[in-house]
């Protein structure tokens, strides 16, 4: 993966409707991960989660991940890569299957959960992610790790999230442009989920909303467990847009104006401040109200929050997020936004950063890293989970061959 052979390098690819994000993280000797390199770019191509225009795409993802080899000094092969869309899809499914030899092995938590992700899926669409809830053995409900339990069978509860295959084509056909291999593809808000949230919040109960630029993605996690995940198609160019065509100024600068002067409460602003905005045409540049602007995307925000509090109580979970909302994304860094969300979801909320970030912690201590920083953090259990298969699978060779010798065939 890189040209220093004995460096252990994870990959991660946020390619988001605003912004391509790239990071690069070292596997250290203690199991932890630390940032070496970081790279962004304005995304070009991309509307809500899905590519449409590939080689604007491949150009975005050339200049994120050159920017991040640059500040790393290496050379990556392949990447884990966030996938998001109203294509997204998640379903829960159990499955049941006997104990061999009375005891919980491995071998049966990996048959249990091949049981319940058995379930019919549609040609078009592509398994993502088997994430399993909870174990039950004979009478004993709400395991969460079976292995070593003494019983006669076993259920497993999973949440199963699929996507569209053609959508996800064209992300991997992107990066195998850049002359670069998928790892694995992620669900946004679950990798969003990896680098924000504490164990205690899981335990108790949270949602993760993950606002970008075109989708809006919701994790709910309750018991240390995910029971839900969707998809909202509408995000933060909405409110640009809105500036845009209200103001009657460029997209550029209304996303400018959005980033450095915008507030999601218009009583928190004062109505004596004014903000200078570009005119189209070549006409002069204009004064006005920051309380105006605030006005105009009060109900935006509003709107987003209300889409999002109704996806949380159609999934049945409201009452079971006790630890409330965790805000992630850009459009999570405005001003009043917090304080606009607990008025309207009635909880607490707060905005989620990447935590226990080694290395380059500047660069990448924003909501908006929180993707592409739970890109790593997945990518090394991962990593991990694949060595420990590796090693039990070597071991396995090693002790057949044993009993070849003892004649126990």
């Amino acid at each position: 993966m890189s040209k220093v052979t004995d460096r252990k390098l994870i990959v991660g690819l946020d390619i988001g409707t605003s912004m391509v994000k790239a990071v690069v993280g070292e596997l250290l000797d203690d199991g932890g991960i630390s940032v070496i390199g970081v790279g962004s770019h304005p995304a070009k191509g991309m509307d809500k989660g899905g590519v449409n225009d590939l080689n604007l795409v491949v150009q975005s993802v050339q200049r994120a991940m050159s920017e991040m080899e640059l500040m790393a000094d290496c050379r990556v092969s392949s990447v884990f890569m966030s996938i998001s869309g109203r294509h997204v899809q998640c379903q829960n499914e159990s499955g049941m299957v006997p104990i061999n030899n009375k005891e919980v092995t491995q071998e049966d938590v990996d048959n249990v959960i091949h049981a319940a992700r058995s379930v019919p899926i549609a040609a078009e669409r592509r398994l993502l992610h088997v994430l399993p809830q909870e174990f039950t053995i004979d009478v004993q409900e709400g395991i969460k790790n079976p292995i070593g339990m003494s019983g006669v069978r076993m259920e497993a509860q999973a949440h199963i999230i699929t996507c569209a295959d053609d959508m996800a084509k064209n992300l991997v056909k992107c990066v195998e442009r850049c002359e670069l291999t998928t790892d694995q593809l992620i669900f946004s808000s679950l990798a969003s989920s990896y680098a924000v949230l504490t164990d205690d919040e899981k335990e108790l109960g949270v949602c993760v909303v993950d606002i970008g630029g075109g989708t809006i993605d919701i994790v709910i996690y309750t018991d240390g467990a995910i029971r839900h995940t969707a998809v909202v198609p509408v995000a933060g160019n909405q409110i640009t847009s809105d500036i845009a065509k209200i103001f009657r100024t460029p997209i550029s600068h209304a996303e400018d104006i959005k980033i450095n002067y915008a507030c999601a409460l218009k009583d928190m602003v004062s109505m004596e401040e004014n903000i200078e905005v570009h005119s189209v045409g070549g006409r002069p540049s204009r004064a006005m109200s920051r309380h105006t602007l605030a006005e105009v995307i009060e109900p935006r925000y509003q709107e987003l929050f209300e889409l999002v509090q109704k996806e949380i109580r159609s999934s049945g979970f409201e009452e079971q997020i006790a630890a409330g909302i965790v805000l992630t994304g850009g459009t999570a860094k405005m001003e009043g936004a917090i304080e606009f969300a607990e008025e309207i979801f009635q909880m607490p909320v707060r905005v989620g950063e990447p935590l226990s970030i080694k290395g380059l912690s500047e660069y990448v201590e924003d909501p908006t890293f929180a993707t592409a920083i739970g890109l790593l953090q997945y990518g090394k259990e991962h990593v991990a989970a694949k060595t420990a298969a590796k090693t039990k699978s070597s071991e396995g060779v090693w002790e057949r061959i044993q009993s070849w010798f003892k004649g126990e065939f």
